[in-house]
């Protein structure tokens, strides 16, 4: 089991905290500018000078703490702040607390429901109304533009955090999109490699398992190196099976060698094994052998197996053509047949073709697959060699 890592310990302590130690600095800060006294702090007398830094101290301090769990509280000590500083007639610590009100309105509208959104708008709008009727209905003197200022301030609260969750919402569903995507690439990537290894190794194992059994008592030694190759077939299909499972549970923390990603290099071993299936596969290679990207030279060789392939199982020939061309920016492979059956039915279908065009796709490469005029079968791909990969000759 992964166990994340504990964040500081300056990280984990509470924005109160933090808060309290500010306003505390800034006590001591008047302590020694006072000449050693406090009491000023805390009797008036009618002198109201620092009844302002009182009020603000006290309530941003109680905010931060009830902040994160009590986000409405929260609102609801701002507010008292705010009343009980106009009741003290300190004019000018009022507005700052419904200010502070109002920045945890927003805090709400983005972190918190709709529901608690509503409640949290409505609750300045509410001591506002309140104020407003009870100086009117009581004969004070009320400025009805102070009160629809504020009352602006907490809508504009509103919007902005109503913007900052829309924009927040937006980038989680991009985000949720493109790991979907991903997942389906990774997908479509697997399916297409499992069907690349084990389609051709099992019509091998098909193509000697009727041979062995036709030849079975006239041939026994025949049949013997069938049930060679079938064995030989079915070990490599099992270990590269068990490699790909591996390399897909490393996920889950567990140690698993990767499989080698195949090559062009492994053709003549290909043209080998093809061979023992009864079709004689002529390679011809042409260019200068260069060092190509790992997901070009898979691409080209997973092209040449599955068209083999479908050869051995589809066409009724035994004999094929590999022809595979280095140029200076371009790969070509092309497997040509003389057999009297399409690749896989009717050309553009099956998940061997649709594998194949896929692989050249992801590539902007070209391809094409179908049946020749003069009888057979065509597969033609064309992979573009990256302009520092094509400089690479090969030995």
């Amino acid at each position: 089991m992964i166990t994340e890592p504990r964040p500081p310990l300056l990280r984990r302590l509470p924005a109160g905290v933090w808060v309290a130690a500010f306003w505390t600095t800034i006590v001591v800060f008047r302590f020694f500018t006072r000449d050693n006294e406090l009491s000023h702090l805390f009797d008036y007398n009618g002198n109201t000078e620092d009844m302002p830094l009182v009020v603000t101290a006290v309530v941003t301090t109680l905010v931060a703490f009830l902040l994160v769990w009590l986000p409405l509280a929260a609102i609801a000590a701002a507010l008292v702040g705010g009343v009980y500083a106009l009741g003290m007639w300190t004019v000018t610590a009022a507005p700052v607390q419904f200010l502070i009100a109002e920045v945890v309105v927003g805090y709400c509208v983005v972190t918190r429901s709709r529901l608690v959104s509503a409640i949290a708008v409505s609750m300045p709008l509410t001591v506002l109304a309140t104020l407003f009727a009870w100086g009117t209905v009581n004969g004070y003197a009320v400025n009805p533009y102070a009160y629809l200022g504020l009352a602006a301030t907490v809508l504009i609260a509103w919007l902005i955090g109503n913007t900052v969750r829309q924009s927040r919402a937006h980038a989680d569903s991009l985000r949720g999109r493109a790991a979907e995507q991903a997942v389906t690439a990774e997908r479509l990537r697997i399916a297409r490699e499992l069907h690349d290894m084990v389609a051709h190794n099992i019509g091998i194992i098909a193509i000697q398992a009727g041979m062995g059994s036709r030849v079975m008592d006239t041939q026994p030694a025949e049949t013997r190196n069938a049930l060679n190759a079938i064995e030989a077939t079915s070990r490599e299909t099992l270990a590269g099976l068990r490699r790909m499972l591996g390399a897909l549970r490393q996920g889950e923390g567990e140690s698993a060698p990767l499989e080698v990603a195949p090559g062009l290099g492994e053709l003549d071993r290909l043209v080998e094994k093809t061979a023992g299936a009864g079709v004689r596969v002529a390679l011809t290679r042409r260019g200068d052998a260069r060092t190509l990207p790992p997901e070009v030279d898979l691409a080209a060789y997973r092209i040449v197996q599955e068209a083999v392939t479908n050869v051995v199982k589809h066409s009724g020939t035994r004999d094929c053509h590999v022809t595979v061309a280095y140029e200076d920016r371009e790969l070509g492979v092309t497997v040509l047949d003389l057999g009297a059956g399409a690749a896989t039915g009717t050309p553009g279908t099956g998940y061997g073709l649709v594998g194949m065009r896929e692989r050249v796709a992801l590539l902007h490469g070209e391809f094409n697959a179908g049946p020749r005029a003069e009888g057979g079968f065509r597969v033609a791909a064309r992979l573009p060699i990256p302009e520092t990969a094509a400089l690479e000759v090969g030995p």
